[in-house]
């Protein structure tokens, strides 16, 4: 059974979601209520109080990849 769920993220939780594949990348810019709403979403985590993305975070980023190509285009 396949339970990969397609997310339906924002600009914004996309951008933060992306910001978090790097380590250290600038962590104070990021908005903290989208933080929040990624964290609810078991797509980020607080890992020594560092955002870090979760391994289910990381499937959503690149499976919505293809979405994010059309929104660019």
């Amino acid at each position: 059974m396949n339970t990969e769920i397609d997310y339906d993220l924002t600009p914004d939780q996309w951008e933060t979601l992306k910001a978090l594949r790097v380590p250290a990348s600038g962590f104070s810019n990021l908005n903290r209520l989208v933080l929040a709403e990624l964290i609810a979403l078991r797509l980020a985590a607080m890992s020594d109080n560092l955002p870090v993305i979760t391994p289910t975070g990381r499937r959503a980023l690149i499976r919505g990849s293809s979405r994010l190509w059309d929104v660019a285009a």
